[in-house]
């Protein structure tokens, strides 16, 4: 008995973390979803058959695209307990899963997908805090002028904070959104009270009268139907962080019927007063309750906004890790918790583009326009990366598959379509946004190719290099010489330099390779390899995931246990930096070339990122031409 009571203590504090983390985003979705249906440039005109029709669709939609199709089946594909569209592109890369050419466009769709999630990683913070200020001009007039500034202020301190980690206030998050779920649904139940028959809507004849009745307006309308699922993808890319069950059961016992029966409570409100459509979730509560209701929905919206954040910040890291960005500052905010991470240049750069936005749209209904199609396309990625996995991994049969994700994809693209339609009025924001961090993503890995390439050529097989030692017999010095490599078979060029233009070599000589592997986590007994060769040299490979942070110091400890141990003050670590000087050899386009210099010039030096001790590090420079 003790230990089920135990069990559901866990369980229920993993919901409660996962309320304010995971579900931060599509449960502030209410504060502009329904408003965007009935008010504004593509707005429906608020009859009765539209309003039920709308809150079908939302119904549906909810229905079909976050519990069944994320909670069902996408969430099934974790790769060792994470999720996340790098996880399922992993999985869809895996050995039985991808022929190579399958393999390329899979890399391809899979990498536009992630770049996507930036540009929403932009947008949702300034939408969420922009929506839940706008309720004070409703509270009163005289705020009208101060909303931008206060929303300006709110996103600046929110990113100021971001150094300090979340691990302090983090544990107010779930408690908060926990309020925020009770108080929306309270508030529903007493709009549905003044018009039950909004729940009619549950019927999806409904939604097929909404598009027979308006046509294409009905399809316009769709981009803002849409808003009430966007946040979906967090599920699935949480995962990792509290586990599927406690995922499923917030869902389900709390967040979906709260966002129901406030959508219903809003739906009603507007059957009994049609002007209402303006704002309808701040017309919902009483006036004494106003403040107090701008105050939570801004704080929801924060947390929002800080799971997004996070999300950015993790996911540049694990890109980072497969190669696919250049080397950022990245800290750790918790001693306890390793996902807790904080990257300036990132975290900087996220809050003058929210800001930006900000200025730029002026409202959460213009912004409103420039959300959604990047969400959209994610979905579509993942439904493709999806399917793959099932049919090629899992061994799915073709039909089951097929009819599954075709299922999905119809809706998807109907909502990806409708959101198209908005590309004129900011939608190109997000899409111009993804193909830039796109082409930064493929323009690194790339380069890196051609640079590893180039730098091959350059050099000689590591066993080749030994052989010829034992014959020239250079002069030896006391310590150990750590050399790091990208390649372990290959001689590192800071090796050859060192012995060529210092004429020795150390007593112990290290080549080590920090590989990442196509998984989050390597299980720590898998860790290293040792290779003892001869006449004092070795050969050690570090591996880890692509979600986890490498440290060299953590891999020459583990080395002991292997018997080749390291005394600090006697180990010198060996590293080389290159110059790229682009050229008009083949590889990429000249302008590409010159952008990977860019990028490669302001990386973070490999000292830093591998949390080298800087008073033992030398670097030799070379300059590689592409």
């Amino acid at each position: 008995m003790q230990a089920k009571d135990s069990d559901r203590r866990y369980l229920a504090g993993l919901v409660i973390g996962a309320l304010g983390v995971v579900f931060g985003d599509i449960g502030t979705s209410p504060l502009y979803a329904l408003r965007e249906c009935f008010h504004g440039e593509h707005a429906v005109a608020v009859t009765r058959a539209n309003i039920l029709g709308v809150l079908s669709l939302i119904f549906w939609s909810l229905l079909i695209i976050v519990s069944i199709k994320y909670l069902t089946f996408v969430m099934r594909a974790d790769n060792k307990g994470e999720g996340g569209i790098l996880a399922l592109l992993s999985l869809a890369l895996g050995e039985r899963a991808a022929t190579r050419r399958r393999a390329h466009w899979l890399t391809a769709i899979g990498l536009f997908g992630a770049a996507l999630l930036y540009g929403d990683g932009m947008i949702t913070p300034a939408i969420s805090v922009l929506s839940a200020v706008e309720g004070l001009q409703i509270a009163s007039p005289v705020f009208q002028t101060y909303i931008i500034p206060i929303t300006a202020g709110i996103l600046v301190a929110l990113f100021s904070v971001q150094r300090f980690g979340t691990g302090r206030v983090g544990i107010t998050f779930g408690p908060v959104t926990f309020a925020w779920f009770v108080t929306i649904a309270v508030l529903g139940i007493k709009g549905i009270l003044q018009s039950p028959d909004v729940l009619l809507s549950l019927h999806p004849y409904y939604a097929v009268r909404f598009f027979a009745d308006n046509g294409s307006t009905a399809f316009l309308a769709l981009g803002a139907v849409f808003l009430a699922v966007t946040g979906a993808e967090a599920l699935y890319a949480d995962m990792g962080h509290f586990g599927v069950k406690p995922i499923r059961f917030g869902w389900f016992a709390l967040v979906l019927p709260s966002l129901l029966l406030n959508y219903w409570g809003q739906g009603a409100l507007l059957l009994n007063d049609p002007g209402a459509a303006v704002n309808p979730f701040y017309s919902l509560p009483p006036k004494w309750a106003l403040y107090p209701m701008v105050v939570l929905a801004t704080m929801a919206a924060v947390i929002a906004s800080q799971a997004l954040i996070s999300g950015v910040f993790s996911l540049t890291m694990h890109a980072i890790q497969l190669g696919y960005f250049p080397r950022l500052e990245i800290k750790h905010t918790s001693s306890d918790e390793r996902g807790q991470i904080y990257l300036p240049q990132v975290n900087w750069a996220l809050m003058v583009a929210c800001i930006g936005l900000v200025l730029g749209f002026q409202s959460s209904s213009n912004l409103a326009a420039a959300y959604g199609i990047a969400v959209t396309l994610t979905m579509i990625v993942t439904t493709i990366l999806f399917y793959n996995v099932a049919r090629h991994l899992w061994g799915w049969s073709l039909w089951k598959t097929s009819v599954l994700c075709s299922s999905f994809l119809l809706l998807e693209t109907a909502f990806c379509g409708a959101n198209f339609l908005k590309i004129t009025h900011g939608g190109w924001f997000p899409l111009v946004m993804g193909a830039f961090i796109y082409t930064l993503m493929t323009t690194w890995k790339t380069g890196r190719q051609l640079l590893r390439e180039r730098l091959q050529a350059a050099t000689i097989s590591y066993r080749l290099f030994l052989d010829d030692l034992l014959k020239s017999k250079p002069l030896r010095v006391a310590g150990t010489a750590v050399f790091m490599a990208g390649n372990p078979e290959g001689t590192p060029i800071a090796l050859l330099h060192n012995l060529k233009h210092n004429k020795v070599l150390h007593e112990r000589t290290v080549v080590l390779t920090i590989a990442t592997e196509e998984m989050p986590h390597v299980n720590p007994e898998h860790r290293i390899d040792v290779e003892c060769l001869h006449d004092g040299f070795y050969r050690v490979i570090g591996r880890y995931g692509f979600m986890e942070e490498p440290s060299v110091s953590e891999v020459l400890k583990a080395c002991e246990t292997k018997g080749l141990k390291f005394v600090p003050e006697q180990t010198t670590y060996f590293l080389s930096r290159e110059s790229i000087i682009p050229t008009q050899h083949p590889g990429m386009a000249i302008w590409r070339e010159r952008l990977f210099a860019i990028m490669a010039r302001n990386a973070q030096p490999a000292t830093t990122f591998f949390r080298l001790p800087a008073n033992r590090v030398v670097e030799l420079g070379m300059q590689v031409e592409l």
